[in-house]
């Protein structure tokens, strides 16, 4: 992924975006026709999708909270956020220590706008607008070095993007995580899961809807074992790679995912 490749900066209504779709599914207001159509198709065939993406943030949320609370990680790097909702990254890690650092990544124009809004007052954390496989540009981009200091550890943040990705030796899932990993210090920590599924059909059909829908902007629903491959030479933290709805649940009645047809599978790994 070359780093600066320019990116669109104008909002295309007719056309779905994952980060649109994902926020009709949260119940959220920044999206459009198009994209609560694309969740009223996807929904015929995998009717699990809204209460996963539900589970989904509410996992996002424990493990933000535990990396603050209980090993002590004060910078946030989170790839492909997403549009605000309650209870942000920022939100969640500042309520912990309010000197916390996060830096929000999107390669949608409209995250930057209503993310910059939000942040304006802020000075602890900022949205830039890029692809999450350009390493390099993410990195050196002067608000990530604002806010982000390398030589402490961070928390490098990848949840249910890495099926956004296509495959590619240099810009698919795993050289990304191993590029990220490269270079944090030990004891910094990847958090990453993404949209799985052992039923063939399923995989296939999610696919070719999604890159459809989206003009190309996605990857593949994988396997439970592709995403394990992305932990290679991290230690894993317990409850070890799960479906997130039960990684660390707040209680014995915290909501689970129910249908299976897919799921949202991962973990959190410890750079050694």
């Amino acid at each position: 992924m070359q780093s600066g490749k320019q990116l669109s900066t104008s909002i295309d209504a007719t056309v779905p975006t994952a980060a649109r779709m994902y926020d009709h599914y949260l119940g959220g207001k920044d999206n459009y026709a198009a994209d609560r159509a694309a969740c009223e198709e996807l929904d015929k065939v995998v009717p699990s999708t809204r209460p996963l993406a539900v589970n989904n943030r509410r996992f996002l949320r424990r493990v933000v909270g535990t990396l603050a609370a209980e090993y002590g990680i004060r910078q946030f790097l989170d790839h492909g956020s997403g549009l605000p909702t309650q209870d942000n990254v920022h939100q969640v890690a500042q309520r912990v220590d309010p000197t916390s650092h996060v830096v929000y990544v999107d390669n949608d124009p409209m995250v930057l706008v209503h993310g910059r809004a939000l942040l304006e007052q802020d000075e602890r954390t900022a949205v830039i607008q890029a692809d999450m496989r350009d390493t390099e540009g993410i990195f050196s981009h002067p608000e990530t070095q604002r806010l982000i200091d390398f030589s402490e550890p961070v928390a490098a943040l990848f949840v249910s993007v890495m099926h956004c990705l296509p495959d590619g030796e240099t810009d698919g899932p795993p050289a990304l995580a191993r590029r990220v990993a490269e270079r944090l210090v030990p004891g910094s920590f990847m958090v990453m899961c993404q949209l799985v599924s052992e039923d063939a059909q399923v995989r296939d059909f999610v696919t070719d809807f999604m890159g459809r829908t989206t003009q190309g902007n996605w990857g593949r629903v994988r396997q439970e074992k592709d995403v394990a491959g992305l932990f290679q030479g991290m230690d894993i933290l317990e409850p070890g790679l799960v479906e997130v709805s039960t990684w660390r649940p707040d209680s014995e009645v915290a909501p689970r995912q129910i249908t299976q047809e897919w799921i949202e599978f991962g973990g959190v790994g410890r750079i050694r």
